[in-house]
């Protein structure tokens, strides 16, 4: 998966609209394989971006989890304390 996507289900608060679209144009960047489209790929690439990003909202708001929702802070703080620890000279 590409580094950029993040998780975005069960956090507190939901994720939002932008927060989506971006994870949808790095997912279709990375099977792409372009950061950014000629002009004869653009409709393409921008559809599939906005196909993606339905399909991505549809599953979020269909998914049903018994654990209580993350909060952004601690796990940014995890991710931060991971990183840390894997980089540390």
């Amino acid at each position: 998966m590409c580094r950029n996507i993040r998780t975005l289900y069960n956090f507190e608060p939901p994720a939002t609209e932008d927060e989506v679209h971006a994870a949808a144009v790095q997912y279709v960047r990375k099977i792409s394989g372009f950061t950014r489209p000629s002009r004869a790929n653009e409709a393409a690439f921008e559809a599939a971006v906005k196909a993606i990003t339905a399909t991505s909202r549809e599953l979020l708001a269909s998914l049903e989890t018994n654990a209580p929702p993350k909060d952004r802070e601690i796990e940014a703080a995890k991710a931060r304390a991971r990183a840390q620890q894997r980089y540390a000279a």
